[in-house]
């Protein structure tokens, strides 16, 4: 297009010509300038197939799957942030941070459910569910973070205090899970600490009853061997006396032989009847106590089932491991430190990135939102207004001419009731009367 062209001179200057290049539908109007010879001026429509560039660097941009996932966590709207240069990548920083905290919440939660329930599809789904909470929360915490209340100390702290709460939930099972073997560990001795609180405490609910059952059998038992007692030295008395070896030291039964016989006869009745009755005691005594015994030890074996390495176990045994390791503390408050800010990352991030095009265009998009809302509104109420106006005048008009009509009708029937009224004589309150009711028109309610 450019053969044969020479260079234009001041004087020739004003003789440029303009070819307009026309393109079919597929492509854009692009306008150039070719400069033929210098004669008069010349126009040219030249068909032909040039494949444009767009004028600016975002104009071809196409967000992928990955962007739009990080923008829609980022709670970015796609349509307003794919043009914003800057911001696409301030939003994807803030997508990761909330994608980075949403794994996080369900690996927490599932772990923290792992601890209650046995079923793994339950607890997996339920670690789902809260990470799907966590998510919607800390979504609507940087959503609510904007230009106008990022610098406001009061919003800023509640949303603060709101993630710290919940990180600081979620920071207790990722660090019983870290200190997996520890913790199992003290809950073991935990639990046999349990064992002998337990065991105390029974013995001490029974140690009234068992006294006096203890104290109640050692008297008749030594009501048995005081009388067992006395019963031995008759007998001994009374044989030592039979011969010879004490007493009146005579050989064989006489007068004082036959009275010790007798005395110790008599003591080893009573002793038999004592015996009879106080082993009858002891038999229950006995009874009694090895009711209470079982009793204890049924009450231990319900007390083991209940044993166990649950979430709150668990979390006790941390607490202990905590007041007797000085050296755990720290690297304990180190990690929940870490695991919170996990948690913070969303609002940190949000509230410390800067203000950009995004925020604007958010700003002007609500208020263009608002002004067609408004105007809508308006739109609406005037075409009711309209409408309402219209059609009262085409009812007054339809009104107008029924009445027209009547007109002659109501004249003739008038005439009609007036030559009744003559014939038969009729006072004039009647007749108004019977006028009142068959012509004049009722107003409505």
């Amino acid at each position: 297009m450019t053969t044969g062209l020479r260079p234009l001179s001041a004087h020739s200057a004003f003789h440029v010509s303009f070819t307009i290049i026309t393109f079919t539908h597929r492509f854009n109007f692009v306008p150039t300038t070719d400069v033929p010879a210098l004669t008069t001026p010349n126009f040219k429509t030249i068909e032909m197939s040039v494949q444009t560039a767009p004028m600016y660097a975002q104009d071809a941009y196409a967000p992928t799957q990955t962007d739009e996932l990080l923008w829609w966590l980022a709670t970015a709207e796609k349509e307003l942030i794919k043009d914003c240069m800057v911001d696409r990548n301030r939003y994807r920083i803030i997508g990761m941070s909330v994608l980075a905290t949403w794994i996080f919440a369900t690996l927490a939660w599932t772990y923290f459910f792992s601890t209650v329930i046995d079923n793994v599809f339950l607890y997996a789904g339920s670690g789902l569910f809260m990470g799907f909470v966590i998510l919607s929360i800390d979504r609507a915490l940087i959503k609510g973070i904007n230009q106008f209340n990022k610098k406001k100390f009061t919003p800023l702290l509640f949303r603060g205090l709101l993630a710290l709460t919940i990180g600081t939930f979620m920071a207790q099972p990722a660090i019983l899970y870290m200190f997996d073997k520890e913790i199992k560990m003290q809950v073991s001795l935990d639990n046999e600490k349990r064992k002998l609180t337990k065991r105390n405490e029974l013995d001490l609910l029974y140690k009234n009853r068992k006294d006096e059952l203890l104290k109640e059998k050692a008297a008749l038992q030594n009501g048995l061997n005081t009388k067992y007692a006395d019963v031995n030295t008759a007998r001994e008395k009374f044989i030592a006396e039979t011969d010879g070896s004490g007493g009146t030291g005579k050989i064989g039964i006489k007068d004082i032989a036959l009275a010790k016989r007798n005395e110790y006869q008599k003591l080893d009745e009573e002793y038999k009847a004592l015996q009879a009755t106080a082993q009858q005691r002891i038999n229950i005594i006995d009874e009694e106590l090895n009711t209470m015994e079982t009793t204890i030890k049924k009450q231990e074996a319900d007390f083991l089932n209940y044993l166990n390495t649950g979430f709150l176990t668990r979390i006790e045994a941390m607490n202990n491991l905590l007041k007797e390791n000085g050296a755990l503390q720290f690297r304990y408050y180190l990690i929940l430190i870490i695991l919170m800010l996990i948690e913070l990352m969303p609002v940190i991030a949000k509230t410390l990135l800067p203000v950009g095009v995004y925020d604007e265009k958010v700003k002007q998009r609500e208020a263009l939102e608002i002004q067609m809302t408004q105007e809508s509104a308006d739109y609406e109420k005037n075409m009711k207004r309209l409408y309402n106006k219209l059609a009262m005048q085409q009812d007054t008009e339809t009104m107008e001419e029924f009445f027209r009509m009547q007109k002659e009708e109501q004249k003739s029937k008038l005439s009609h009731f007036g030559k009744d009224w003559k014939r038969n004589d009729e006072n004039v309150q009647g007749f108004w009367q019977k006028i009142k009711q068959q012509m004049i028109s009722r107003p409505e309610n």
